[in-house]
């Protein structure tokens, strides 16, 4: 297991060696010597917990404190305040600030590690309760609710410089025929071998994959024009061919197959990002009228307004 990764900061280099000697051994140790520094560092760190002291010369622990938890990446991080033996009024005020904990100097070394590793334990249930909140439980892909705020956030932050943004809407062909022949627990194994392939298929750091519900899936392709997004799709389909799961009920394949949906455009402040989703499900039955086992692309504008027939 990865082991958990602890910022201590202190102005005064003697403390920083005496705590990273009681927790370099079960820790992945970075430091900083000044409130600046610890800022910048746990941003490119990202640390599991963070060992803040009060009394420092440029910004104190309180100014960092505050400045963590102010900041959207930052504010689930732990932190620990070390105060000098008997500062009451410093361990109210940070606990007030957002502080889970704090310890006293000069250093107890049972009682650092102790509550280090409480915190650090605690902080790791978090983040998979977290995790389980925006991921699907049958395919370990992200979940619909998990989609729709990241394609929030990426329409956004793509609107800055109006670049392109794709979201393909996709759904196995014919699945209600294959449950009713096969059985659910053959379904249910069908959606977690069509989510492995498009997990293969959608590669890309940026990108994101989601089980939309039931048989169908989406996915969001960051900075991806309409033919890089057919060639994405392309390769859905062609990952979904690969798996050779039978499917003797399909009209119009002996194994299983998928129909596609793509929806792109290019972002600007305010578009509406429900269009994204609304375009490339349209798509996605355009597909299904068509034939299946295709896919249905369209380019579009998410500040026009919504044809007359869009239902």
């Amino acid at each position: 297991m990865t082991k958990a990764r602890i910022l201590i900061v202190d102005d005064e280099i003697s403390n920083i060696e005496i705590m990273n000697a009681l927790l370099e051994d079960d820790y992945d140790v970075c430091f900083a010597t000044s409130g600046q520094q610890a800022l910048d560092t746990a941003r490119i760190a990202q640390p599991d917990l963070i060992l803040l002291d009060v009394l420092m010369p440029d910004l104190d622990g309180f100014q960092v404190c505050q400045r963590l938890k102010s900041d959207a990446i930052l504010a689930d991080i732990p932190v620990i305040f070390t105060t000098g033996l008997g500062d009451t009024e410093d361990e109210m005020r940070g606990l007030a600030l957002g502080a889970i904990d704090y310890v006293t100097k000069p250093i107890q070394p049972a009682i650092l590690r102790a509550r280090v590793g409480n915190h650090v334990e605690l902080k790791r249930l978090r983040d998979q309760l977290a995790a389980m909140a925006v991921t699907d439980a049958l395919t370990g892909l992200s979940n619909r609710r998990h989609l729709e705020k990241s394609l929030e956030a990426e329409a956004s932050r793509l609107a800055r410089t109006g670049e392109w943004l794709s979201v393909a809407m996709l759904d196995i062909d014919f699945f209600k025929q294959f449950n009713d022949t096969y059985g659910h627990p053959a379904g249910d194994r069908c959606i977690t071998m069509v989510a492995a392939a498009l997990t293969r298929a959608v590669k890309r750091a940026g990108d994101l994959s989601a089980r939309y519900g039931g048989e169908e899936f989406a996915c969001i392709l960051s900075g991806t024009d309409p033919h890089s997004a057919e060639l994405v799709a392309q390769e859905i389909l062609l990952q979904v061919q690969s798996l050779n799961i039978p499917h003797e009920m399909s009209q119009i394949s002996p194994f299983i197959t998928v129909s596609i949906g793509v929806a792109s455009a290019r972002c600007t402040a305010g578009a509406d990002i429900g269009r994204w989703i609304a375009e490339a499900d349209r798509q996605l039955y355009s597909a299904k009228r068509e034939g299946r086992n295709r896919i249905a692309l369209k380019q579009f504008s998410p500040m026009d307004a919504v044809p007359a027939n869009a239902a």
